[in-house]
């Protein structure tokens, strides 16, 4: 088989790694926005292009004669490419632009719980202009959450209390999304504690992961802007240490409703993975929002668990057979934490050397937003390289993967405290007070 994965971050290092784990017979494609060097040792080919532009993406895979294309990033998805190569006759693991919009639109999927599990949904309001901004800001009173209603790479998210701390400011926000041609959507703060289940889908059959929760805020202790993720934990059991049973299935049988409920409005089945992001509140799990694809950095986790061939989970996507494949997980639990540029996310620094020569699991190392340059590491603008440690405990993963990521040398930093014990117990705590 030709196999062709779009997208070039530590997501898509993942995902290759997973592929070449395949005893099936392959051959790997990449393209991708900069020169991964992991994805260039696992890659017969990787080319750097617009991975926006459909037709060049087509263009080569007509060229290559490509069987099976995953898809990574949301942007493409957005756009259409996975209608471009189906109608090639390429099967495509990431759903059409129709079935895509559960991300790229926040309103889309509101509305489509609205009718389905309106319960799961907060409070809130579409604009499109500034008329009833203050009215619904007033009825929600200090607690708000401000999300731009399209693609922002997770950073399109403003939350009361953290970014905005006035009516005023958010006022002044809003005003400037209008400016820019945007809608927004002003939703009730949640209160409890986020968690990511991605499911894979093959149209109509679910197969769920293990639950991740992955930390949006750049500095220790969720402080600081939101960034694309700066790292990740699950647990053994494959559930997350401040989560019931209970919320588990809820958060399931809220995937296997957005499957059904987009089948449904489409007439066409969603054929990829089913990413929904999660709060566990007092009074349930509650929908923050959804991505069509794999988490960056939730990938890494579960795919490094990952124990059942990929390509043919990705085969029986595509096939719409996963109902008769047996999918497993290592019983482990795994943290992944990222080295990203200083200045990330708003003015993160460029094109200086990194170093991981002195990381001992290469196996756990995934490239990021990094080039080769006459043989040196070099930054390219966003999170870097990412290191996932699995273990008995969290505890003992996170150990690992705090040394692992002491070992990358260059002008970059990371947060010490994800997977860490005093961080987890504080979920567990917090989840505790609130119930």
């Amino acid at each position: 088989m030709n196999i062709l994965i779009v997208g070039s971050g530590a997501r898509e290092h993942a995902i290759a790694k997973a592929v070449n784990r395949s005893t099936a017979k392959k051959t790997l494609y990449c393209l991708g926005t900069n020169q991964n060097p992991g994805l260039q040792s696992l890659c017969f080919d990787l080319q750097t292009i617009d991975i926006n532009n459909n037709k060049t993406i087509s263009d080569y895979a007509v060229k290559n004669k490509i069987n099976l294309a995953i898809i990574g990033p949301e942007n493409p998805l957005a756009n259409g490419v996975s209608d471009s190569l189906m109608s090639l006759g390429v099967k495509v693991v990431g759903p059409t632009k129709d079935l895509a919009k559960i991300e790229s639109s926040k309103s889309f999927a509101r509305k489509l719980f609205q009718q389905t599990m309106p319960d799961v949904n907060p409070k809130h309001s579409v604009f499109e202009s500034m008329n009833g901004v203050q009215r619904f800001l007033q009825e929600l009173g200090s607690d708000f959450v401000i999300k731009y209603d399209g693609l922002a790479g997770g950073k399109g998210v403003k939350v009361s209390g953290d970014h905005l701390h006035s009516h005023q400011e958010a006022l002044e926000y809003c005003d400037q999304l209008i400016k820019k041609g945007g809608s927004f959507i002003i939703e009730e703060k949640l209160i409890g504690e986020e968690f990511s289940l991605m499911s894979f889908c093959d149209g109509v059959s679910l197969k769920h992961m293990p639950a991740v929760q992955d930390h949006k805020r750049a500095f220790d202790g969720d402080l600081g802007p939101n960034t694309g993720g700066m790292g990740t934990y699950s647990d053994a059991n494959h559930s997350l240490p401040f989560l019931t049973n209970g919320e588990i299935k809820e958060a399931q049988k809220i995937n296997e409703t957005a499957a059904a409920a987009l089948k449904e409005k489409s007439g066409v089945g969603y054929k990829g993975v089913l990413y929904g992001g999660f709060m566990a509140t007092s009074t349930g799990v509650k929908l923050i929002e959804y991505n069509a694809r794999l988490g960056d950095p939730e990938a890494m986790n579960v795919l490094t668990l990952l124990d059942t061939d990929f390509i043919d989970i990705c085969l029986g996507i595509t096939d719409g057979v996963l109902n008769n494949k047996k999918i497993s997980f290592l019983k482990k639990a795994s943290v992944c934490k990222y080295a990203v540029p200083n200045g990330y996310p708003n003015k993160p620094i460029k094109e200086k050397e990194i170093s991981t020569e002195k990381i001992k699991n290469k196996d756990g190392l995934h490239f990021a937003s990094v080039n080769i340059k006459e043989n040196k590491l070099m930054l390219a603008g966003s999170r870097a390289v990412a290191v996932v440690a699995t273990a008995s405990t969290i505890a003992a993963a996170e150990a690992v993967a705090e040394k692992e990521i002491c070992n990358i040398a260059g002008p970059l930093f990371h947060r010490k405290d994800i997977g860490t014990t005093a961080l987890v117990e504080k979920k567990v705590n917090h989840m505790k007070e609130i119930r």
